[in-house]
């Protein structure tokens, strides 16, 4: 049974890594990104209710076959637009809303997963309930198929790193709307190091993340 649930676990614990690492280990010294942006323009909330993240782990390749995917849901965040156009935002993932979607209909799988992720074997939520993107650069993009890129300090498990995502930004009648690409991360970078017994297969180092969220002016 511990063997099933390792085997249905892990690939799905690459969402933005926070696993234990290695007590051997050094921990890793956080980087960031200078914050250039400001909160002067007009202020929007996030709506948690329609805002969430995207993931998905691989063992081996990248196929359908061997990948598990799921959401986290935001449990808050704000966003500023000045001049009709985005100047700055950061969102805050409320790390107990850990799922996996892939697993929604073998509900006693699911729990077991959803249950062993929220542990202090892997995400100690305990201890570490939320996760953070804070925007620090905002570019307008003029080729491709997103029209802006958000550079930004992802926070997991207390170390922060830089990411830079590719989006559609838009802002129109009081919504704010941003949709990333699809964003492979290193879990190693944020201390994720753990692998499966090789009879398992090789987990990889990337997880895909894709962030959507909605923010609503304040009145």
């Amino acid at each position: 049974m511990r063997k099933k649930l390792f085997s249905i676990a892990i690939p799905a614990l690459f969402v933005a890594a926070v696993m234990v690492s290695c007590k051997k280990d050094k921990p890793l010294a956080s980087e960031s990104n200078e914050v250039t942006t400001t909160k002067e323009g007009s202020q929007f909330t996030l709506d948690t209710l329609n805002s969430k993240v995207e993931w998905k782990g691989y063992k081996v390749f990248k196929s359908e076959n061997t990948s598990h995917f799921g959401t986290i849901r935001f449990e808050s965040g704000d966003v500023t637009v000045k001049d009709g156009k985005l100047e700055s935002g950061k969102f805050v993932a409320d790390m107990n809303s850990l799922t996996s979607v892939d697993l929604k209909d073998s509900p006693e799988d699911m729990g077991k997963l959803n249950g062993h992720l929220k542990s202090g074997d892997f995400f100690e939520v305990e201890k570490f309930p939320t996760a953070s993107y804070e925007i620090t650069k905002v570019t307008p993009a003029t080729e491709g198929d997103y029209n802006t890129l958000l550079d930004g300090n992802l926070t997991i498990k207390g170390i922060t790193k830089p990411v830079q995502f590719k989006a559609n930004v838009s802002v129109k009648d009081g919504v704010v709307s941003v949709a990333t690409e699809p964003k492979d991360i290193k879990r190693e970078e944020f201390g994720v190091k753990f692998q499966a017994p090789a009879e398992n297969g090789v987990i990889k180092d990337e997880v895909t993340l894709q962030i959507s969220v909605k923010a609503l002016e304040k009145k």
